[in-house]
């Protein structure tokens, strides 16, 4: 078993190094704030982000990014995605030439509209590995080892196969693919149509109304992904219908609350100040409406989500006028 070092005790990171510890890895999990830190070191939990689960024995909290990294062959990367560079820049001196790095941050760079592992690759400097993991996942289940299937993305085969045997465990299923870009604009535009999921939840809007969103969002960020490189039948999958369909549904799904509250009548600034975790969603939306216009592509249900988030329509007019867009053939031979 190799040991590996965490960066970003979040939910996702601190459930990450729960199931990697408990399959027998060395971890070594890096927090931003002292006081989880200090709270993980004494009390082995971390109640702010993934309170009443037990951190293993083999778990090593760490306030240092360079004593998360050190001489580790695996660093994992759960960072936010407007705090991954800054994270890197600082981490990469410490880190070994050899090792492969994970990266389960789902966003894009709002500034550049860059993919996390874009962002990786140019603080970490060429010739490293990069893997991507994701796919329909929330923290609190896979630290409880309820079963779960994601996949892991490389352009480089044996990084990717390593991560799927090192990450493996009898509840958590891995599936390796090349395609990187369509993986990482599914994970990250899946929390713009959450919250838009959750719009039509606070609205009351029904069933059908939630059906048709989720359709037709996983089209729109098809498109996207196409128009970039990504392959149609990556959407279709883990990261794409999966990851869609679990963040837009599901009761633990903080963009689809976020829209939910939105479409109760609160503001974005309002929700936002009450929030103790990072709803993605809510940055990646203007970074995916630039992607879309560099690219040429149309993204309706992101175009009317960044109004709502602005402040510039109310929540019921956004869901009129997407009902009321020009009708056109479902599926006509172009993304």
């Amino acid at each position: 078993m190799k040991e590996i070092g965490i960066l970003g005790a979040g939910s996702w990171g601190t459930a990450l190094s729960v199931h990697l510890a408990r399959i027998g890895h060395e971890v070594r999990l890096w927090a931003r704030e002292a006081d989880v830190v200090d709270q993980m070191r004494t009390e082995r939990v971390n109640g702010l982000f993934l309170p009443g689960i037990v951190l293993p024995p083999a778990i090593t909290p760490c306030a240092r990014l360079e004593d998360a990294v050190a001489d580790v062959d695996l660093v994992l990367v759960v960072t936010p995605s407007h705090g991954t560079r800054r994270v890197l820049r600082q981490a990469a001196p410490a880190m070994r030439p050899a090792a492969t790095i994970v990266s389960a941050t789902k966003g894009l760079e709002v500034e550049t509209m860059l993919r996390a592992s874009e962002v990786i690759e140019q603080e970490v400097g060429p010739g490293r590995s990069v893997v991507v993991l994701s796919g329909p996942t929330f923290a609190r289940e896979v630290a409880l080892e309820l079963p779960t299937v994601v996949c892991a993305a490389s352009a480089d085969c044996a990084a990717a196969e390593l991560v799927q045997s090192e990450f493996r465990g009898r509840a958590f299923r891995l599936y390796t693919t090349d395609d990187v870009v369509g993986v990482e604009i599914g994970a990250a535009l899946k929390n713009v149509i959450a919250i838009a999921s959750g719009v039509v939840e606070g609205l009351g809007l029904g069933h059908n109304a939630m059906a048709g969103l989720i359709t037709r969002g996983l089209a729109e960020i098809s498109r996207l992904a196409h128009a970039l490189g990504g392959r149609r039948e990556t959407l279709a999958g883990l990261s794409g219908l999966g990851d869609l369909v679990l963040t837009c549904t599901g009761s633990l799904s903080r963009n689809r609350q976020f829209g939910i509250e939105l479409g109760r009548g609160r503001s974005s600034r309002e929700i936002l100040g009450a929030m103790t975790m990072v709803a993605e969603g809510v940055l990646t939306t203007g970074a995916a409406l630039a992607l879309g216009a560099r690219h040429g592509v149309e993204l309706p249900i992101a175009a009317q989500m960044a109004d709502v988030l602005e402040g510039r329509k109310d929540p019921r007019a956004a869901a009129e006028a997407l009902m009321l867009r020009p009708q056109r053939v479902e599926v006509d031979g172009r993304w």
